[in-house]
């Protein structure tokens, strides 16, 4: 029977081109926490192309937000599905928001951890926003049209904020779109934001003029900028504020405004100010001492209803959904809370084949780096099929391989199951045909935790977060050594590993070396067990531990050699040792008076004749 059922920098101290970026930490990485109601709250408004996602990149906290590279990336690896989730990398950016310079590239509202100094605060990207949208977006084509739904997200964007930062090319100057933007932003900022409770305060909006690098622009015989700033101004948010989002000019002062509501927010709401000699090793304390969001990737193929299981886990319309394929391209990270228990779930871009790719269309590129990254930064992967197909796609199963050979725990959410499901086909039935499928072309996926549902209708939706927090502890579970030494008894009792190099191959004993994703060493007398072995240990494991949809890594591990095993045996001096050898020379030298010559022995019949 088994055993297992740093402190703010004075900005007089920085130059003009401080950039506001955090500090990259060496060494520990320590988990950055923000209160949505308690941290200052700042979205980027502007017309298309103005360099918002740009502006975006440079005051993300690249400490909270980075993006690491793992096994799967190193020099010289390979996975059987790059050849299938493969993508070129036209650049190597290290996260964030894609930024190229088609108008309209961002179309959801993208959250991060922003950080100037050591004050932290929630940063939105929006997208693009032009006065025809703005009138299309409260017709009624606009309900369920895509533009409709990308000024909704922006609109919502800037009501939840305390400070909107309405960024614009002073170069191009005011156009109609920027009017009418501007409009709108004047009727909002009378009115109280939606989630603050106390003492509400109307929010702040600040005009920042982009695309000015240097102190050439203001010393140039043309004056086309100096007239569109002086324009810009009359519109009654103050004077414009001139940035290079792109190489950072004018960062200071945009740091310094937001140091300046920050401590505002926080005196308003009876919190303790922000302090230069503010205690890192008390920020630290307090950050270990909470409970780490679950971080959730929501991935699958284009159109498969990933967004609209966002929007359903959600209960809001927080991202775009539609019939529409590939109306996703950011990797959108929302915090959300579960029964008290933080996640931090990522809608991620449809992932197709290169070849099915325009090779012009960089951003779908982008868009699945970027899932690949939400995938990688992943605890737990969710795999969206449509059950339309009615079978398992060769594309979701290099996905899934994808998913394991990464490290990351993966669960299986049928999707459109009303769709087929009737009186005669359940939906127990649907979920066990989708489990045989992945088993018989995916065998080390076998019993992988499969949820069916339909997220347009939120049937079944329920069951999915509960089956995720399993999954996340089975990953992150530590198995003490003298229970995995006595399945390792139990394993070899069964089942012998066969000898190596004409020797019997012996496993001594095994520990876990970690977890996330779990890892074992096994001490062995060889170097090598052979894969079909290893693969009969992998599924005893997961039988007796319920390791299922992640990848048991079993690394073999000769154990030191013998330390007499090539040691030249000592010199034989005769019996008794050297005393006696002393004590026959001495015998000897009383029988006949002579010392015998070193190096001759008698021989035993001399001996006798005397």
């Amino acid at each position: 029977m088994s055993y297992y059922a740093k402190p703010f920098l004075s900005l007089a101290m920085r130059s003009n081109k401080w950039i506001g970026r955090a500090r990259s930490v060496q060494g520990n990485y320590r988990y950055i926490s923000t209160n949505l109601n308690n941290d200052l709250i700042v979205s980027i408004l502007g017309p298309p192309n103005a360099g918002k996602s740009t502006l975006f990149n440079r005051l993300m906290c690249k400490e909270a937000n980075r993006a690491y590279k793992l096994g799967s990336e190193k020099k010289g690896s390979r996975s059987r599905s790059q050849g299938r989730i493969g993508y070129r990398n036209p650049s190597k950016r290290p996260g964030g928001a894609i930024v190229t310079p088609v108008a309209g590239t961002t179309r959801d509202r993208r959250e991060c951890i922003g950080r100037i100094g050591n004050v932290t605060f929630r940063l939105v990207d929006t997208a693009g926003v032009d006065g025809e949208k703005l009138d299309f977006a409260f017709g009624k084509k606009g309900k369920d049209s895509m533009d409709g739904a990308m000024i909704r997200q922006t609109m919502e964007a800037a009501r939840k904020s305390d400070l909107v930062l309405l960024l614009f090319d002073a170069k191009v100057g005011v156009t109609s779109d920027l009017s009418e933007t501007i409009k709108w932003l004047r009727k909002i900022s009378h009115e109280p934001k939606d989630n603050e409770e106390g003492n509400p305060k109307q929010r702040d909006i600040v005009i920042l003029a982009n695309k000015l690098e240097g102190d050439r622009w203001a010393s140039m015989d043309n004056d086309i900028v100096m007239d569109n700033l002086t324009e810009i101004s009359r519109a009654g948010f103050g004077e414009a504020i001139p940035i290079s989002a792109e190489h950072g000019d004018g960062m200071a002062e945009v740091a310094s405004l937001i140091y300046k509501m920050t401590q505002e927010k926080r005196q308003r709401l009876g919190l303790p100010l922000i302090t230069d000699d503010e205690d890192e090793t008390k920020k630290k304390e307090d950050d270990d001492d909470k409970e780490k969001p679950l971080q959730l990737a929501i991935l699958g193929q284009i159109n498969v209803g990933k967004s609209t299981l966002v929007n359903a886990l959600l209960g809001e319309e927080r991202v775009i959904a539609g019939e529409t394929p590939g109306l996703t391209r950011d990797a959108i990270s929302v915090s959300w809370f579960y029964k008290k228990r933080p996640v931090q779930i990522v809608d991620t871009a449809g992932l197709r084949r290169g070849l099915k790719r325009e090779r012009t269309n960089e951003i779908e590129d982008l868009a699945v780096l970027d899932a690949m990254r939400a995938m990688k930064l992943a605890d737990v992967a969710v795999l969206v099929l449509d059950a339309k197909a009615q079978y398992i796609q060769r594309q979701e199963l290099a996905i899934a391989d994808a998913v394991v050979r990464e490290g990351r725990s993966l669960v299986v959410a049928a999707n459109k199951m009303d769709l087929i499901v009737d009186a005669e086909y359940t939906k127990e039935d649907f979920a066990k045909a989708v489990q045989e499928q992945i088993e018989l072309r995916f065998p080390m996926l076998r019993k992988t935790p499969v949820i069916p549902m339909s997220s347009l209708h939120k049937q079944n939706v329920n069951r999915l977060m509960p089956v995720v927090f399993k999954a996340r502890d089975r990953w992150a579970r530590m198995i003490p050594t003298g229970m995995l030494n006595r399945w390792l008894e139990e394993v070899l009792d069964e089942h012998a590993p066969p000898s190596q190099e004409g020797r019997p191959s012996k496993i001594k004993y095994i520990i876990q070396t970690k977890g996330r994703p779990p890892t074992f060493l096994l001490f062995c007398n060889v170097s090598s067990l052979p894969v079909n072995y290893l693969r009969y240990m992998t599924r005893h494991f997961q039988d007796s531990f319920s390791m299922y949809g992640m990848e048991v890594r079993l690394v073999v591990k000769k154990s030191a050699e013998n330390p007499y095993k090539n040691k030249k045996p000592p010199k034989v001096t005769g019996i008794g040792g050297w005393q006696g050898r002393q004590k026959r020379l001495v015998a000897g030298l009383k029988r006949s008076g002579t010392v015998p010559q070193k190096g001759k022995r008698r021989s035993r019949q001399s001996v006798k004749r005397r």
